[in-house]
């Protein structure tokens, strides 16, 4: 069962056209998985024009910064109507979210067990990828030094907070520190505006490159 949502300030701003290409797309993607926030999301757009209609502004809404910060973006998406899209990773085959149909991605870069595919969005800072684990692989323990969005498309994994399941949304800042592991491999969606920084071990000789890996 999906236990990591959207909040309701992430969901408004949704709905209302006022989310930027990467969180929209993440957000679309949850939704093809998430029942619960595809009610909510129709509840809130036969609501948010009675609260335009009051002089509610968006702010009053968002209680996170970082929501408010990257809420400014104009761009607009417009989904293409076509097939599935699939990716063949490590022998196992992957139908992306229709909201990933659109949008170009990079040839994938192969970090050991891991394996990264950048989603072509030119969003300056925030960049989106593609990220397969592969089975028995782990990501050493790391903080983050902006936010990291981590949606689950297919697979589990889990950290020092839970255990996941396809269709969790996981938000994280630079107070979180973990360390992601999967036992039988995963394919993740990832939203982030900075690189990662890791703490413990011989990964620490990763962090003067980590922003060529996020």
């Amino acid at each position: 069962m999906i236990k990591h949502h959207p909040t309701p300030a992430l969901l408004l701003a949704f709905t209302q056209g006022q989310l930027g290409a990467s969180l929209s797309i993440a957000v679309s993607a949850h939704l093809e998985h998430c029942e619960c926030c595809r009610h909510k999301v129709l509840a809130l757009q036969e609501t948010s024009a009675q609260y335009l209609d009051d002089d509610v502004e968006l702010d009053e809404w968002v209680d996170n910064e970082m929501i408010a910060a990257i809420t400014d973006d104009d761009y607009e998406i417009h989904p293409k109507q076509s097939m599935p899209l699939r990716v063949n990773l490590k022998g196992h085959e992957y139908t992306l979210p229709r909201a990933l149909q659109s949008v170009g991605l990079s040839n994938w870069l192969k970090l050991g067990k891991l394996a990264r595919a950048k989603v072509d969005l030119n969003e300056g800072e925030v960049h989106t990828n593609l990220l397969h684990i592969e089975k028995g692989g782990t990501i050493p323990l790391h903080s983050h030094k902006g936010f990291e969005l981590t949606l689950l498309l297919a697979g589990e994994f889990k950290d020092e907070f839970d255990t996941y399941v396809p269709g969790d949304f996981i938000w994280l800042n630079d107070a979180n520190t973990h360390s992601p592991s999967t036992e039988n491999g995963c394919l993740c969606l990832t939203v982030a505006n900075n690189s990662m920084h890791f703490v413990q071990g011989l990964s620490q000789v990763l962090n003067p490159i980590g922003k060529l890996i996020y």
